[in-house]
Formats: structure tokens, sequence, C-alpha cells
């Protein structure tokens, strides 16, 4: 005959208070690595993520400035001054303000003629410069990133907060067969 197991009486068994410890030793143990990896992760996809918005930002600011006539532009703006003000609008707040005007440049490059062995040449401070045929180059130069969480690389060692420095660019071929804007103060 078969002996039947004492039934249980529905509360979990008691464990001893050196298991209680070990296993709030464990979760310690497991928790930080966790919170490191988690924190290395939010700020590797802040960091992607601004840049790939000023990168957007350049990109557009170049699309329109390659395109735009003079008839289309509104208030009497020049060509610099309406692109830099698209990069501003389209960088989700990261340029905002004067300071980040600032780091917005738009340069204007006459590329050498075919089979010459001559350099391109910056032509941003003619009043040509956008002339069909020439590139529109524009960037956003020195862009301070602060991270969302400093880095610890030592315990000894004071944390690292030191911003990441974003530089991003964008060029195209400004088209033929328009009426050209103003250039205004370039870069």
């Amino acid at each position: 005959m078969k002996q039947r197991e004492p039934e249980s009486s529905g509360r979990p068994a008691r464990r001893s208070k050196s298991r209680r410890g070990s296993e709030t030793v464990e979760f310690t143990l497991v928790l930080l690595p966790l919170l490191a990896m988690l924190g290395g992760v939010v700020d590797t996809a802040w960091a992607v993520w601004a840049k790939s918005t000023l990168q957007q930002a350049v990109r557009l600011g170049v699309r329109t400035g390659v395109t735009l006539t003079a008839g289309q532009m509104v208030g009497g703006a020049c060509l610099t001054d309406t692109v830099k003000g698209i990069v501003q609008s389209n960088a989700m707040g990261l340029l905002r303000g004067s300071s980040g005007l600032s780091k917005i440049k738009v340069n204007y490059i006459q590329p050498p003629a075919p089979n010459s062995n001559a350099a391109a040449v910056d032509v941003s401070a003619l009043a040509t410069a956008d002339a069909p045929g020439n590139i529109m180059q524009v960037s956003v130069q020195g862009f301070s990133l602060v991270p969302l969480l400093p880095r610890i690389t030592s315990w000894h060692g004071p944390v690292d907060t030191s911003p990441l420095i974003v530089t991003v660019y964008s060029a195209d071929l400004i088209e033929p067969n328009r009426n050209p804007p103003c250039v205004g103060t370039a870069p």
C-alpha cells in the first residue's frame, strides 16, 4: 500500500534568516549592474535621437534652400537667414535661441569645372553665391549634448559629465533655371 503525503496547510514554507539575507544580497548584486546598463541604454538612445534630429533638420534646410526662388521668399528675408530658420524650427528645440542659431552654418561652394584639377572654391561672401550649379552646404557645428545620466568610470574618481560634441552636415546642388533670391550673410 502506498503512503499518503501529508497535506500542506497552504502556507509557504518558512525560510531561515540566512536565506532571506542572501536573497537581499543577490538582488542587490543583480540590480546595480541592471541599472548601470539601463542608464547606458538611455544615454545612447538620447545621443542617437539628438544627432538624427539635427541631421534631419540640416537636410530639410538644404532641400528648401536649393529649391527656393526669389518669388517664394517672404518678408524680404534672404536665403541664408531663411535656411537657418528652417533648420532651427526643425531641430525640436535643440537649437533654440541665438546660441543655437549661431551653431548653424550655411556655405556656398563653387565646384571645379569638369576635367579640371582645380579645387572647389568657397564663394559664401559673394552676392552670387547661390547661383545655379553651386553647392549649398548646411551644417550644425559644435553642438554640446550633455548626458542625461552621469557616467561613473571609477569608484574613486569624479563622475564624467562631459558633453558629447555633435557636428552634422548636409549638401546639395542648387537647382538650375531658377530666379535666385538674395544670399544674405553667410556662413
